[in-house]
C-alpha cells in the first residue's frame, strides 16, 4: 500500500479537525527522518523561497529564469515543473511543494548538479504541515495574499501565518531577507517578520514600475529603483505579471545581478504551462489558458486581458469542490463583470455537489448582470463546455479564456482522477471545429 493511500484511509477513519491537528506531527518526523536519509541536501545549496497566493509559479520562474542566463547554476521547484539550468521537467504530482521525501531527494539530485541556488514554490499547506523543515531558506518572497484555502486553515489570520513562517524560517539563515509586494495590505506584516526586507509594486514600494503598456504577446515597462532605472520586457502578457517580475528583480538586484543580467533575465522567460498559454489551430479567434481560479487570481487575470479584447470575451470555469465554498459565487461575479459570455463547468468536483457549484457560481454571475441560458451557460461535462463555448466565438475580435485547469495533468471527479490536458482538449476541439468549416 503506498503511503498516499494509507494516507487516505488515516483520513476517513478519523474527523477532520482533528486529523488536520496532528498531520503536521506526522510530516514533522517524515521530513527529518527523511533529512537524515538524505544527509541533508538543501544545506549544501541556498535557497529562495517563494509563497502567496498567486503568482508563486510564474515569479519562481522569472527567478530561476534570470539566474540560469547570468551564468548561475539554479535548481527550480515549482507547481508545474522541476530541475536544475535548462533542465526542467514537467511535474506531474497535483501540489505546489511536495512531499518531504521529494523535497529533500530533488534537493540532493540538485546539489549533485552543481546547483548553487534552488528556488522552491511554497505553499502554506507545506509550511504548516512541515514539510519543508529542515530547508534552509535564506531569500523569501511574499507575491500576494488574499483569502483561499480557509477550507483547511479556517480563517486568514491563520492562512496569513501559515505563509509568514516561511520568512520566520528566512530569518535563520544566510542572507535573511524578505522580498514583498508592497501593494498588498500584509506587506507590513511580513516585512517586520525579517531582519531586512526590500518592497516593490505597481503602486508602491521601494521598486516601482511605470510607463506600462501591455499587448496580447507581452508587456514592457521601466522599473525604478532610486535613482536607478531598468527597462523591462516580459514574452509573457498580463498587468500581473509586471508585479511578479519586479519580485524577481528585487531577488536579482540582491544577489548582485547587473542591469544587463536583470533585463535580459527576465526578457528571456518564453512562457510558463498553463498560464497566458495562446492556442491556435487556425480558428478566427484567440484562446487562452491560464491557470487563475482565486477571485484575486480573477481580478487580475480579467483586468489585464479585458482591454485586449475587441469583440466578446467568453469564459469557461469551474470551482473546486472540497474547497472554499465562499469564492464560488464571488468568482461568477468577477467573471460576469469582465465577460460577456460565462460557460461554467467542472474543475475538480471531487465528491462534492457539482451541480450545487455551478449554481452558486451560477448565482454570482447572474447578480452582475448575466441570463441563464443567453450570457450563462452550465455545462457540467468540461470537455463538451469547452466545445461549446468555442462554437459561441465568431471573429478574429473575439477571445476564449479556459481558466482554473492551467498546466494540471488530472481532473478529479467523484470517482476518481482522470487524466487531463486543458490545452490538447482545447486544440482538438478547435482542430474539430476547424475542420467542420
Amino acid at each position: 500500500m503506498s503511503s498516499m493511500n494509507a494516507r487516505k484511509i488515516v483520513k476517513s477513519l478519523i474527523p477532520t479537525k482533528l486529523f488536520h491537528a496532528i498531520e503536521p506531527t506526522g510530516h514533522l518526523v517524515e521530513a527529518m527522518l527523511v533529512n537524515v536519509r538524505y544527509g541533508f541536501p538543501s544545506r549544501k545549496v541556498r535557497v529562495i523561497g517563494v509563497t502567496g497566493t498567486n503568482g508563486k509559479t510564474t515569479t519562481s520562474f522569472f527567478i530561476q529564469r534570470m539566474l540560469t542566463e547570468a551564468g548561475i547554476t539554479t535548481g527550480l521547484m515549482s507547481t508545474v515543473a522541476y530541475g536544475v539550468g535548462d533542465d526542467i521537467k514537467k511535474q506531474v504530482e497535483h501540489m505546489t511543494t511536495s512531499k518531504a521525501s521529494v523535497v529533500q531527494s530533488r534537493m540532493k539530485s540538485f546539489a549533485a548538479k552543481g546547483a548553487e541556488w534552488v528556488v522552491v514554490e511554497t505553499s502554506s499547506h507545506s509550511l504548516a504541515q512541515n514539510r519543508v523543515w529542515g530547508v534552509p531558506y535564506e531569500i523569501a518572497v511574499l507575491t500576494n495574499l488574499t483569502h483561499d484555502h480557509l477550507e483547511y486553515h479556517g480563517t486568514f489570520e491563520n492562512y496569513r501565518e501559515a505563509k509568514r513562517k516561511l520568512f520566520k524560517m528566512v530569518n535563520k539563515h544566510g542572507l535573511r531577507y524578505g522580498v514583498v509586494n508592497a501593494d498588498d495590505p500584509s506587506a507590513e506584516i511580513f516585512a517586520h517578520t525579517v531582519d531586512n526586507s526590500t518592497s516593490y509594486g505597481i503602486k508602491n514600494g521601494d521598486i516601482k514600475a511605470s510607463n506600462i503598456k501591455l499587448t496580447s504577446t507581452g508587456t514592457t515597462y521601466t522599473a525604478t529603483v532610486g535613482d536607478e532605472t531598468y527597462n523591462i520586457s516580459l514574452q509573457i502578457p498580463g498587468e500581473f505579471n509586471v508585479s511578479n517580475s519586479l519580485a524577481a528583480l528585487a531577488v536579482g538586484r540582491k544577489l548582485g545581478l547587473t542591469k544587463e543580467q536583470i533585463e535580459n533575465g527576465l526578457a528571456s522567460l518564453q512562457s510558463v504551462e498553463g498560464r497566458m498559454n495562446a492556442i491556435n489551430e487556425g480558428q478566427k479567434f484567440q484562446v487562452l489558458v491560464d491557470f487563475a481560479s482565486t477571485p484575486d487570481g480573477f481580478e487580475k487575470f480579467f483586468s489585464s486581458v479585458r482591454p485586449l479584447v475587441k469583440g466578446k470575451l467568453i469564459a469557461v470555469f469551474g470551482s473546486a469542490g472540497r474547497r472554499d465554498e465562499s469564492k464560488r459565487a464571488e468568482q461568477g461575479r468577477i467573471a460576469g463583470k469582465y465577460a460577456d459570455i460565462i460557460v461554467a463547468t467542472e474543475e475538480d468536483d471531487r465528491d462534492d455537489d457539482g451541480a450545487k457549484i455551478l449554481q452558486q457560481i451560477g448565482d454570482g454571475a447572474i447578480a452582475s448582470g448575466k441570463t441563464l441560458d443567453k450570457s450563462l451557460h452550465l455545462i457540467s461535462n468540461r470537455e463538451e463546455a469547452i466545445g461549446f463555448a468555442f462554437t459561441l466565438a465568431s471573429s478574429a475580435d473575439d477571445m476564449v479564456v479556459l481558466l482554473g485547469k492551467g498546466h494540471e495533468k488530472t481532473i478529479e471527479r467523484a470517482d476518481g482522477e482522470y487524466p487531463w490536458n486543458e490545452s490538447d482538449v482545447a486544440r482538438a476541439a478547435l482542430q474539430e471545429l476547424v475542420k467542420k468549416k
